[in-house]
């Protein structure tokens, strides 16, 4: 059952409006209402849009650039979807800023319709008002005529029974009661026009109080429809955004099901190998031994020139060169092959032409040994099993670790 505001806002007072009053107060409530909505509404595109551009920085600051394979890929999937929902979150705003121009459109329609109407309850309240007070003041004058023309006959008839009365007094009186009540007479009639005239003005006020009524509750219908549909489509919105959300955040977690750790540290191998196998270890070298060697064939002072260079590549190129041995390298063999170091085999050269490149800086140590910067193509002429390598660059030769380089 619907309860009509023309069946439940009259007053008892005649030219009360409390009625009207109390529909014109919950209007504007509403429209308090409608405003405190668009606010909620601006706040929240204001944070959703704050929200969105922040995910989209966030997307292309964020790094993992140095990681590789297929959680590469996942982390690349998950800044891509990072930005997506920034931009969602950023197309959401605009919608709520959407339905903001909508809902102030309809407020402000919704005032001009109430002012019209406001303004024709006013002029007709006015005018009842205003013909009441004037019913009313000719209500007391009428009475008091009355009251008048009562006076003056009885007065009339104390003196027409007074046996002192004379002709002419008794006349005097006769007039004068006569004339108030002509005035009475003429009192009644413009009290009985008022009263007509403030009841066609009643009829009046209750039509148009009746209309104003039903059209105040058309707007409190309409109002309350717009702003629960408003509610209701903010509340879809929120709920769509956190399906979409959790949409892609999914296409996330099936990238990150493919992320396989055993793949992805084969890729780290294969991408950075330096070697399959560790550094031969240094052996001992008797003194003695040495130098019977050298008696027998003089080469034993190049088995610590040797002894020098492998000792720079346990300690790397960061200081001087501390050899284990002092004894000076003698020059090259006619072949350009060092002497071997006892214990490996003499003929430990392989001599080929192949392209590597170093994965180390390396700074020269002696004249017979070539600089290298991490990522320089050389080509190999000679591997020797010591651990040094013959190098050829734009031109320039020497020796280098071989453990500084990687095939190409």
């Amino acid at each position: 059952m619907t309860l009509q505001f023309h069946d439940a806002f009259w007053g008892v007072d005649f030219i009360s409006n409390i009625g009207y009053e109390a529909i014109v107060q919950r209007l504007s409530d509403g429209r308090r209402t409608c405003k405190d909505m668009e606010d909620l509404l601006k706040m929240r595109a204001s944070a959703e849009e704050r929200y969105g551009k922040e995910l989209v920085t966030i997307s292309r600051k964020a790094g993992g650039v140095y990681e590789i394979s297929t959680l590469r890929t996942s982390i690349d999937e998950l800044k891509t979807q990072i930005e997506n929902i920034g931009n969602l979150h950023l197309q959401l705003s605009a919608l709520l800023k959407e339905e903001v121009k909508r809902m102030e459109q309809f407020r402000e329609r919704q005032k001009d319709q109430r002012k019209k109407f406001e303004g024709i309850m006013e002029k007709v309240q006015k005018t009842k008002v205003s013909l009441y007070k004037k019913t009313i003041e000719s209500k007391r004058s009428y009475e008091q005529r009355c009251r008048e023309a009562d006076e003056a006959e009885q007065a009339t008839e104390k003196m027409s029974s007074a046996a002192t009365a004379t002709p002419k007094q008794t006349e005097r009186l006769h007039n004068k009661s006569k004339q108030c009540r002509e005035a009475a007479v003429e009192a009644e009639k413009q009290y009985m026009s008022n009263i007509e005239q403030l009841d066609k003005i009643r009829q009046e006020w209750e039509s148009t109080h009746v209309s104003t009524c039903e059209v105040f509750q058309q707007q409190e219908e309409d109002r309350i429809n717009i702003l629960r549909n408003a509610l209701w489509v903010h509340c879809n919105h929120f709920s769509m955004q956190c399906v979409t959300d959790d949409e892609r955040y999914e296409d996330v977690r099936k990238t990150l099901e493919k992320c396989d750790v055993i793949a992805d540290n084969n890729c780290f191998v294969e991408m950075k190998s330096t070697g399959s196998s560790p550094p031969a270890p240094i052996e001992f070298q008797n003194y003695y031994k040495r130098e019977a060697g050298a008696d027998s064939n003089g080469s034993a002072g190049f088995v610590g020139g040797v002894m020098k260079r492998f000792s720079n590549l346990l300690q790397g190129n960061s200081g001087s060169k501390t050899n284990i041995t002092e004894p000076v390298a003698q020059p090259e063999t006619s072949d350009g092959v060092y002497a071997s170091i006892p214990g490996f085999p003499s003929e430990p050269v392989s001599r080929q032409s192949i392209e590597y490149k170093a994965v180390y800086d390396y700074v020269a140590q002696g004249e017979d040994e070539l600089s290298l910067s991490t990522g320089d193509i050389v080509v190999v002429r000679e591997q020797g099993v010591d651990g040094w390598w013959s190098v050829e660059r734009n031109g320039s030769s020497g020796l280098v670790p071989g453990s500084y380089l990687t095939k190409e």
